[in-house]
């Protein structure tokens, strides 16, 4: 190999390598590739050159390191020049309206990478071009960008973060010019973008120049006071926050999330929430938690635990790092703390924000323009709200770019849409970000406490009488690990000809009747009058969802990021049942009969999920 370096005894190899150190500009990184090549580390240089990471409409997400498998400086490049190039092809007036890119706090210092220099290496591709860039001089949390996109009129959004994922990962998100994450077939479009732009633009590497270009600008004082202006919309009952006496905890997780919800907690007149010390301030290290995801639960509340027992606190807020998701636990009685699930706090933020609309609008035919959206994978509970109370719930496909992207059209149409939340603690309870929002989740979460607490209800209680009143949503989520796509593809495959006939799925399973089955990988819905699925379908990943004749709703799909199976169940019972221990019996035999008969873990050599 050229460079002075031996041959790694691969052929293509050695031509991965050598291009990376012709086109690596940051020390490094290029050290670390010359250091694996002189130590023969084959299998390493393999994991770093054998692929590319794959552009999806999720964007980028990977360990920081060396190499076109991992985030580093060159990667952000190739990526942002192939965005660029895809952008100047999409839009006529780019270089009048421009883009915008935010970053969190993460940080790699054996590779030198870091959110902040990639989001500014980003910001030196699109100037080198003409391209206007807003670039926030400091972390922000994730939707702050779709919501500039939003209020500027920006033809594109960048997000740099990992969001909750392990310290080394960072990732590379985008939206597009209606504020929504993008949705295919601009992720397939983007990726051809790249692999035609991998040799570095001469002023890519630039980053001083670009720093000091008039085409720059920092959006940070002015998105800051629209944003919390926007959500002040969003607060019904200022007079009880001010004098308000509930307690509450906040963390951020290391994140950057602490700043921005103690100014919505103002914006809302709310006390200020007492900040965990030790988590307040971002370090990329995420010293204090094995996972710094608050969908982990009790794990990474611990220290919110014990400050709120401190203070006398009864309710604690933890947002993910980059603050695009919320979390909500509660001190019982017993002393004991409860952790919402994320279709539990769906249910009480989605009755909370229609209980403030119908105080605010008298004129009950309004309530014809209003939507709800979730996600296919979510609580019914929302649909039972809204078949009780008289307004419209839609379901899309799993993940916020398809609820972002719902909510806008319907936006257009002049229609209202008043919520939409995912069971992984994602909720947008405004439409002026069109993505999951925990910053204002957790301003209105404060104000509902608030508000609860003038009535001496507390969030279980309140919880416990919606289902009184709409039903009882139980629901039980989990996954098993497969490494071996294999197994997985005839898992399902043998759910499709469960009787050796195509399209013969499974009528019963175990001592439980089948009722109706939609397949979204297949297009296949025996609840419609053709068969035929309404939502949009996707060959490659599996997604199988099972109406029993109990109420009992099962999804069986596979991970789009990890070596996962799935499952979400839920049981819905009309309103009038209230007997929660027989319906959680109910629930359990379900998942038992559906994890013996459908997924067979024994014989698929299926791991449970980690305890």
């Amino acid at each position: 190999m050229d460079s002075g370096l031996s041959s790694t005894g691969d052929t293509q190899l050695d031509v991965a390598v050598r291009q990376w150190l012709q086109f690596d500009k940051n020390p490094k990184t290029s050290s670390m590739v010359q250091d694996l090549v002189k130590e023969g580390a084959v299998d390493q240089l393999k994991k770093c050159f054998s692929s590319r990471m794959e552009f999806g409409t999720a964007g980028l997400r990977a360990p920081m390191g060396p190499g076109i498998s991992c985030m580093n400086d060159l990667t952000i490049i190739q990526t942002t020049q192939g965005f660029c190039c895809y952008l100047e092809q999409s839009f006529g007036d780019l270089k009048q309206r421009g883009v915008v890119i935010g970053h969190d706090a993460r940080a790699h210092p054996p590779s030198g990478g870091s959110s902040k220099r990639f989001a500014t290496l980003a910001a030196a591709v699109f100037i080198s071009r003409g391209v206007p860039v807003h670039l926030f001089s400091d972390i922000t949390p994730t939707p702050f960008v779709p919501f500039t996109v939003s209020h500027l009129g920006l033809c594109a959004g960048i997000m740099v973060t990992a969001s909750h994922n392990p310290k080394q990962d960072n990732g590379y998100k985008v939206y597009w010019e209606n504020g929504a994450q993008i949705v295919s077939p601009h992720d397939n479009g983007i990726s051809k973008a790249i692999e035609d732009n991998l040799e570095p633009w001469p002023e890519s590497w630039n980053t001083d120049d670009a720093l000091k270009s008039p085409l720059l600008k920092d959006p940070y004082q002015d998105i800051h006071i629209k944003y919390f202006k926007a959500i002040q919309k969003h607060c019904y009952h200022r007079e009880i926050n001010k004098s308000s006496e509930v307690k509450i905890v906040h963390t951020s997780v290391h994140g950057v999330g602490h700043t921005f919800v103690q100014s919505a907690f103002n914006a809302f007149d709310l006390n200020p929430p007492y900040a965990v010390e030790e988590q307040k301030d971002p370090d990329p290290e995420f010293p204090t938690v094995k996972y710094p995801n608050p969908e982990e639960g009790e794990g990474v509340l611990t220290l919110s635990f014990a400050l709120a027992e401190k203070e006398g606190a009864t309710v604690v807020l933890a947002n993910d790092p980059d603050a695009d998701r919320l979390a909500v636990a509660e001190r019982q009685e017993s002393g004991q703390w409860r952790v919402f699930s994320g279709n539990e706090l769906g249910a009480l933020l989605g009755w909370w924000i229609f209980h403030c609309w119908k105080q605010q609008n008298t004129d009950t035919a309004a309530v014809k323009n209003l939507y709800m959206l979730s996600s296919t994978v979510s609580s019914k509970i929302l649909r039972a709200i809204a078949l009780k109370e008289g307004f419209h719930f839609e379901e899309t496909l799993t993940g916020f770019k398809w609820m972002g992207n719902r909510a806008k059209d319907l936006l257009d149409q002049g229609k209202t849409v008043l919520f939409a939340f995912e069971e992984a603690i994602g909720y947008m309870c405004s439409p002026s970000v069109l993505d999951k929002d925990g910053v204002s989740a957790a301003a209105i979460a404060g104000e509902m406490v608030s508000y609860l607490a003038t009535k001496n209800t507390s969030l279980s209680q309140q919880l416990a009488t919606i289902y009184n009143e709409y039903g009882y949503h139980i629901s039980k989520n989990s996954y098993f690990i497969c490494h071996d796509q294999q197994v997985i593809k005839s898992l399902f495959e043998r759910l499709r000809n469960y009787s050796g006939q195509k399209n013969s799925y499974p009528t019963e399973c175990g001592r439980f009747t089948v009722s109706t089955v939609r397949d979204l990988t297949t297009g296949y819905d025996s609840n419609q009058p053709d068969n035929k699925a309404v939502l949009p379908t996707s060959r490659s990943s599996q997604m199988i969802t099972f109406n029993f004749s109990n109420g009992g709703v099962a999804t069986m799909r596979t991970s789009g990021t990890e070596p996962k199976i799935k499952y979400y169940t839920e049981l819905c019972a009309p309103p009038g049942n209230s007997d929660v221990v027989h319906l959680k019996k109910e629930l359990d035999d379900l998942v038992d009969a559906i994890i013996e008969h459908f997924f067979e873990p024994e014989k698929n050599k299926l791991q449970p999920k980690p305890e």
